[in-house]
């Protein structure tokens, strides 16, 4: 079973797609990569989604990755004595530590660590940025501010505090013990939240210890400033397009989205664009225009993957949102045009044997037309370097790790396998020439290109180029 596009889908799973069949229908209609969200459902469901998936997973005989996206610090104001209040523009009101409830004059803001990085002039969000306060005065307990953005408030909403670097662990206690729990289970991706600083992402790298991969959700604008570091310091990054679209100006979000996409291209890491791509069909048969031109525009872009969230986990049409989706991407990708914004965004190769090997493999497959660019891998760095050249040729990966092969199935472009390492030569491309011919990428007399490895099943050692040829 082969996908005919390169861009993956990536779904999350949810009340209305809990079911084995439905998560079986999900998969056919052309999910590669099913999210865990713990910031809603109990263990045991996400557990019982996880077998799902495993189940199918043997009964198809593909590779399917799944992402454990944790919760993260969720900062929100306490509770009202009388119900919601109205703010009104230009009126005083108090955030403090104070447990009483509030009123139209203040309220319980139980995160001393906002206070202890507040200062003066600065803006307080509530409510998914629906008002906006501007401090005038605080101390370590608490923050008297105006109203700048008036409206209703009622108890429990969130809060964000752009433009300051908030002195807080992207992991509660809660993340922590959900962490624990996912990789017990053999999860292949964990999405971190809350990413403010690289040291955010190698704090889960200390937990995580290689079991996993690490995305990097870009939802805060501090993390904007250091984002290389946190780019180099991932396995892979998300953008997050709904907190990043409350804490910064909803112009600049568009042009945010371009430029994290081209850094983590640059650096050859996994990238995927998310948030309410479709949201419409969380109630619609079809998509709005304009989302239709969202996803193509992530797909010009060149992102690895494009992300569903409410669509398909509490829709009505998740099946039909997928099956969207996915002739969205297919669409766009027949377009001449895709082919040349591609290659116009291509990247000089960095002075490295894998990046020598993968633009050598990418250049070749194109030159002779090759049917396929089959590449040996363990860790799985150099199918990914490989799929970082955006060749026109399909990438199949083959890999003695079941864990590897679920992780590639992220990355764009890569048709994972399992296959045991090669011994010699002659089985390297024996074994490369079978897979393309029973998946369906080759014919009797096609070439391939073959990437590997010698000594065989040596990580981080691609150093050999093959032409092959069917028989």
């Amino acid at each position: 079973m082969r996908r005919t596009r390169q861009t993956k889908i990536l779904a999350t799973l949810g009340p209305a797609t809990s079911d084995p069949d439905m998560i079986e229908a999900l998969f056919m209609a052309g999910v590669d990569v099913f999210r865990l969200n713990f910031s809603h459902g109990e263990k045991a469901d996400h557990k019982a989604r996880f077998d799902a998936i495993r189940a199918l997973e043997s009964k198809t005989g593909r590779p399917i990755a799944i992402l454990l996206d944790l919760q993260g610090p969720k900062l929100r104001i306490g509770a009202f004595a009388d119900g919601p209040v109205e703010l009104e523009e230009g009126a005083a009101f108090r955030l403090d530590l104070d447990a009483a409830k509030g009123d139209q004059t203040r309220v319980r803001l139980p995160h001393p660590e906002i206070f202890k990085a507040l200062e003066p002039g600065a803006d307080l969000l509530l409510d998914d940025g629906r008002l906006r306060l501007t401090v005038e005065r605080c101390d370590e307990a608490s923050a008297d501010c105006r109203v700048a953005v008036g409206g209703t408030l009622s108890e429990r909403k969130g809060v964000n505090v752009p433009g300051v670097v908030l002195p807080l662990s992207p992991l509660t206690d809660k993340d922590r013990e959900d962490l624990a729990y996912g990789l017990e289970l053999g999860v292949d991706w964990v999405a971190l939240s809350f990413v403010q600083r690289p040291e955010d992402v190698a704090e889960a790298q200390a937990i995580i210890e290689g079991r996993a991969w690490i995305m990097a959700k870009l939802e805060k604008p501090a993390a904007i400033e250091r984002l290389e570091e946190i780019v180099e310091l991932s396995d892979g990054i998300m953008v997050a397009r709904g907190d990043l679209g409350v804490e910064m100006p909803p112009e600049d979000v568009p042009v945010l989205q371009r430029d994290i996409v081209r850094s983590a291209r640059r650096a050859g890491k996994p990238v995927v664009v998310a948030t309410q791509m479709l949201d419409s069909m969380v109630d619609a048969p079809v998509p709005t225009r304009a989302e239709a031109s969202d996803v193509a525009t992530a797909v010009y872009d060149g992102a690895d993957a494009v992300m569903l969230s409410a669509e398909t986990a509490v829709g009505a049409y998740p099946v039909e949102t997928v099956e969207m989706m996915d002739r969205i991407i297919q669409r766009v990708q027949k377009d001449p045009y895709y082919r040349e914004v591609i290659e116009a965004q291509r990247l000089e190769p960095e002075a490295t044997t894998a990046d020598a090997m993968s633009a050598a493999a990418r250049q070749v497959g194109e030159t002779i037309t090759a049917s396929a660019i089959v590449t040996y891998t363990t860790s799985g760095s150099t199918t990914v370097r490989i799929a970082r050249e955006r060749p026109d040729r399909p990438i199949i990966s083959l890999t003695p790790r079941e864990e590897t092969a679920r992780k590639l199935a992220l990355v764009w472009g890569v048709h994972s396998a399992r296959a045991p390492d090669a011994r010699n030569l002659d089985d390297m491309v024996e074994t490369a020439l079978h897979q393309a011919k029973i998946d369906g990428f080759a014919e009797s007399d096609d070439r391939i290109v073959v990437t590997a490895g010698v000594p065989f099943g040596t990580p981080g050692k691609t150093n050999l180029l093959r032409i092959a040829r069917l028989p």
